[in-house]
């Protein structure tokens, strides 16, 4: 994604290689047309299987698609690709590739990366990851929507549909980044949809070594945020960093023990990121930093409003997925509300002409 400096392939492997105090690995297939997969491969040789969990994830077609510029490639449910009835085939053939590329023979946990509309309410789509599980390819299954925020609704209707096969969901959430993810929760909790929560960071800022916006790279991805972000972000680190000084954290590990708080929350997936400069610190001081992280949040309830209080973020952007103010035709990242996310919408309390469009 090309987030701060690039580091050498040797170094990135012994940073993803499980051990001891960090077990579980995420990889998806498209990140480097399968290059993340096959460090996550060498990462992983020579482990016992039983000693590490690995998470995969599958749903850009990069098999038969074409990469389209900025908008990557295409979701495997596109309909220039393929009709429904073979959407399982899709799935069996991109899983079985993640897997030779990993070295492995199964993924703990598949998730379905970054759906479009179809992604989220085809029964088709969901057979064939339920195909999956009865295969023993993976051991349990989740939906990943992103990279942007959003997609409220559609997990919580997915959820809803679907949750009988659905184990997992992974949702941008952290303490300067609680909106939408946080609206998602109830629905996660009631269904027993254990969540995957990932940037718990918010760009770097919790490592406390985020450089100036000048100092990002052309292509790094935070440099599209609104101009200003890293200032704003600061000031919030310094007013919630007395709260991590009282219970001995780092700022990273404050930002994961908010997020393991929440309800449903399980894990905890930050960026490690090696910033420029001579102030940056060691990406390896970054994982060390992670896993310290207690499993047990030692953050005590006003701790939490007092947090919330700095980090809220409602109406801080125009969310992706599905929305009460979309314009023009649907996109494969944005499509209009209709009355079936409404419905449920009113079943969780949520009003989406208020609580799913940008104020600010």
């Amino acid at each position: 994604m090309h987030f701060g400096e690039p580091i050498s392939d040797e170094r990135l492997v012994a940073l993803l290689r499980p051990d001891e105090r960090i077990r579980t690995v995420v990889t998806a297939d498209v990140y480097g047309q399968g290059a993340a997969d096959e460090l996550v491969g060498r990462a992983v040789a020579g482990l016992p299987r039983d000693d590490f969990r690995l998470v995969g994830m599958i749903g850009h077609d990069f098999l038969e698609g074409e990469r389209e510029g900025a908008k990557g490639f295409p979701r495997f449910t596109d309909h220039r690709l393929r009709p429904p009835g073979a959407y399982a085939g899709y799935l069996r053939e991109a899983t079985e590739r993640s897997l030779e590329r990993c070295g492995v023979d199964r993924f703990d946990l598949l998730m379905l990366h970054n759906p479009d509309r179809t992604g989220y309410s085809s029964p088709a789509v969901w057979e064939g990851m339920a195909a999956l599980r009865d295969a023993d390819l993976a051991g349990a299954l989740g939906v990943a929507p992103g990279p942007a925020n959003g997609f409220t609704l559609d997990v919580v209707s997915c959820i809803e549909r679907f949750g009988d096969l659905i184990d997992w969901a992974m949702l941008i959430l952290n303490p300067f980044e609680p909106w939408p993810g946080r609206l998602a929760l109830p629905a996660c909790e009631r269904h027993g949809v254990r969540v995957l929560a990932r940037v718990v960071d918010y760009g770097g800022v919790f490592h406390d070594d985020v450089p100036d916006e000048d100092g990002l790279g052309a292509r790094d991805h935070r440099a599209f945020r609104p101009a200003g972000w890293v200032a704003a972000a600061r000031r919030k680190l310094d007013l919630v960093r007395p709260v991590a000084d009282r219970h001995g954290l780092t700022p990273l590990q404050l930002a994961c023990q908010w997020t393991l708080a929440q309800p449903a929350v399980t894990t905890v997936v930050p960026t490690l990121i090696q910033e420029p400069g001579p102030g940056a610190k060691p990406i390896e001081s970054k994982r060390d930093e992670l896993a310290g992280v207690s499993e047990h949040v030692v953050l005590s309830e006003q701790d939490l409003a007092v947090i919330d209080a700095i980090g809220d973020n409602s109406g801080s952007m125009r969310l992706k997925g599905a929305s009460p103010v979309h314009e023009g035709e649907e996109r494969p990242d944005a499509w209009p509300l209709d009355q079936q996310l409404r419905d449920t919408a009113g079943r969780w309390g949520i009003v989406p002409d208020r609580d799913l469009v940008a104020t600010a």
